[in-house]
């Protein structure tokens, strides 16, 4: 039975979403004004993670994540390279696909822009006027904190430490210190929009209650984000979208732990981050996944080129194993090979422990010494080994971290061919796939369809 730690609760809790074998999610995504750094990545490649998870156990999941296109920080980065806030946006959106499509992340099935959700926006912010939870001072409009009694049940704060906290400086117009903004009035050369208080634009809180109420209900399973996440942002979510709808918002509330880089957070205010795409230049995209799946990701993990080489060193054990395979046993026929109960047992038991990738790696490293042990004995043919290997091949796949095999092994017409079937896959050109399918396999190419809509491949003996 899977346990989650619901950040709501401070406890584990036996999950069970709200429509059976369905999952709904919704994960705080970037703020486009930069490419995303280290620490970032650990939050979208753990999330990924969970997803393939709950995927792997059955349930169909509907993997929500916002882009965040309309912030002060776009607003700045726009003005002091004199060009709109959209061409800033736009460019860092690119970007952030590009980086999460090298990372082997793939497309959330929504990815919602804030600014292309106003209406939605205007719609809560009415709400919660006509229920008396928010007042306008001068175009903005403020969430009155004091209105609604549960604030604080997430990050567990006192009212009075929040009141002293509160992320935005005193503004005299409000009623309270911590009252938020759910809507800015226009400043000059700033994007605005119509609304019933005039000119403006959306505050950041109210963004993902709209659009995350927009595509999984009022009520929905799971919201994860990273810790520092928890409150204001989190908090103020909560607060504005159960005083709009009188219902519970989110049932789990998932968060990863910080990055940090000598003994502080990783984060672009503090100037101690490192880009993702720089760390490519030195470490391949599954040894970063590696690395940040090798920690629970509730717990922090330190960051340093001696880590990441660590892991380096770790990750070669797998490729080792799969190099082994391919030298030493014959091609498997996967679709009449059924996974071993035991390894999947285990390797279940550590991830229905609230996700727990480090436990369940050490199940991975048992694998492998089994397998490089039959394989030096005289069972390399068994049916047991072949049922171990595609066990190790589906739990790096659900891990993001399946080796890929050397495009150099392959004559360039078969890699052409394998990426033409991509393409067709992609389009849906299901009997052209076939097609391609069938004469890779007569030149002896097994191709395998993972989970993660990925393919890999085999070369076969001739």
């Amino acid at each position: 039975m899977l346990r989650v730690y619901n950040t709501l609760t401070g406890k584990k809790e036996k999950f069970y979403s709200l429509v059976p074998l369905k999952v709904g999610m919704y994960n705080c995504g970037p703020t486009v004004y930069d490419y995303f750094h280290v620490g970032n990545a650990r939050n979208f490649i753990i999330f990924d993670v969970i997803r393939r998870y709950f995927k792997h156990k059955g349930y169909e999941v509907t993997f929500v994540q916002n882009i965040t296109d309309i912030d002060d920080k776009i607003i700045n980065r726009a003005n002091k390279e004199k060009v709109s806030a959209e061409s800033i946006a736009n460019k860092y959106t690119d970007a952030f696909f590009e980086d999460l499509e090298i990372l082997g992340i793939p497309k959330p099935d929504m990815c919602p822009k804030a600014t292309e959700h106003i209406p939605d926006i205007i719609s809560l912010i009415k709400k919660l006027m006509d229920a008396d939870f928010a007042y306008q001072v001068d175009g903005d409009v403020f969430f009155e904190v004091g209105k609604f009694s549960d604030y604080g049940k997430l990050s567990k704060r006192p009212i009075d430490e929040m009141r002293q906290c509160a992320r935005v400086g005193i503004d005299k117009r409000k009623k309270e210190s911590c009252d938020f903004a759910l809507w800015k009035s226009a400043k000059p050369d700033e994007p605005s929009w119509d609304s019933p208080w005039g000119k403006g634009r959306p505050g950041w809180h109210i963004e993902c209650s709209a659009m995350s109420m927009k595509y999984l209900g009022e009520t929905f399973d799971i919201h994860s984000g990273g810790q520092d996440l928890i409150f204001p942002h989190h908090e103020n979510e909560i607060a504005q979208s159960e005083a709009a709808t009188g219902k519970p918002f989110v049932k789990y509330w998932l968060h990863n732990g910080f990055l940090n880089i000598d003994g502080e957070k990783m984060s672009k205010s503090l100037g101690n981050f490192f880009l993702v795409r720089d760390i490519f230049k030195k470490f391949s995209p599954q040894v970063v996944r590696y690395f940040m799946i090798s920690a629970h990701y509730r717990s922090p993990l330190d960051f340093s080129e001696k880590s990441l080489n660590e892991s380096r060193k770790a990750f070669e054990r797998i490729e080792n194993c799969f190099d082994n395979i391919r030298e030493n046993v014959k091609v498997l026929d996967t679709f009449k090979i059924h996974a071993r109960s035991e390894w999947m047992n285990k390797f279940g038991k550590a991830m229905d422990d609230d996700f727990n990738t480090a436990s369940a790696l050490g199940v991975i490293f048992d694998l492998i010494t089994e397998i490089n042990s039959s394989i030096a004995n005289i069972s390399r043919d068994s049916a047991q080994l072949k049922q171990d290997i595609l066990n190790l091949e589906t739990f790096c796949s659900l891990f993001g971290i399946l080796p890929c095999i050397e495009d150099k092994e392959l004559d360039k017409d078969l890699l052409d061919l394998i990426k033409e079937r991509i393409n067709a896959r992609k389009n849906k050109d299901w009997k052209e796939a076939d097609r391609i399918r069938s004469l890779l396999e007569k030149r002896s190419v097994i191709l395998k369809d993972n989970s993660d809509g990925t393919t890999t491949w085999k070369k076969g003996e001739q």
